[in-house]
């Protein structure tokens, strides 16, 4: 596995390295401390299987890196690694496509589940994220909060045990439509999911509103939530990483 860091702060640069590459002997690191360092790195090699990036990165924004990285590179899953944990941060970096969101005061063992669960096709949401309801939401971010966090908080509840578990399985998509979602949840607009599953845009629109509806969700952020909430139990979406064509 390759994967490509991208921190401005040395010290936690080389922690992160450390701990990433003792995953395992067949691991490679490369770390860089700047965006033009991650794009000079992936111009020359994009075998990368996974890029891990710091949103706090100088004078460039975090988010335009990402955004940037995901229409470039889109093949390879992103992780966003930062100090920050606001709700509005980890909602954002979802809806540009990130595959996951950790935050740098997580435990190695933290870090190590997160990178498995989207090596093995799945979303990585901090656990907090997924049960809001048993924390004060800060003002600033009550208006970002979606509902099926709150919905879902209620199953990550000890007494949830006792009703019907949420999974992928049960709610019932066509293959058609576990594509598209598999599709959806690595970031891919409408108009890139429709060229690699050779159909129309406007058939690509049904199938995305037929998951949302099965997912009782209305954005495609939220159903990174609720499909990660499912997922992060289960460690790997239905296809695995690459969706079937």
């Amino acid at each position: 596995m390759k994967v490509l860091l991208v921190d401005d702060h040395p010290l936690i640069l080389a922690a992160l390295q450390s701990v990433i590459q003792g995953l395992g002997d067949d691991v490679t690191v490369v770390g860089v401390e700047t965006a033009e360092g991650a794009r000079g790195v992936l111009r020359d090699d994009d075998s990368f299987d996974l890029v891990l990036l710091d949103l706090a990165l100088g004078e460039v924004d975090g988010f335009d890196v990402l955004e940037e990285l995901r229409a470039t590179w889109p093949s390879i899953p992103v992780v966003v690694v930062s100090a920050s944990e606001r709700t509005s941060d980890v909602i954002r970096a979802l809806d540009l496509g990130a595959m996951g969101f950790v935050p740098k005061r997580s435990s190695n063992d933290s870090l190590s589940d997160a990178l498995t669960l989207v090596m093995n096709g799945g979303l990585y949401v901090p656990p907090a994220m997924l049960g809001l309801e048993a924390r004060p939401v800060p003002r600033d971010e009550a208006d970002t909060v979606p509902a099926v966090m709150r919905r879902l908080a209620e199953h990550a509840r000890p007494e949830a045990h006792q009703r019907k578990e949420l999974s992928l399985d049960s709610i019932g998509l066509t293959p058609r439509q576990t594509e598209v979602l598999a599709l959806l949840l690595q970031g891919l607009p409408n108009k890139l999911i429709a060229r690699q599953l050779n159909v129309s845009v406007e058939t690509v629109k049904d199938h995305v509103a037929a998951v949302l509806r099965a997912l009782n969700v209305s954005s495609r952020t939220q159903a990174v939530l609720a499909v990660s909430q499912m997922t992060q139990g289960q460690g790997v979406f239905p296809g695995g990483r690459n969706p079937p064509r």
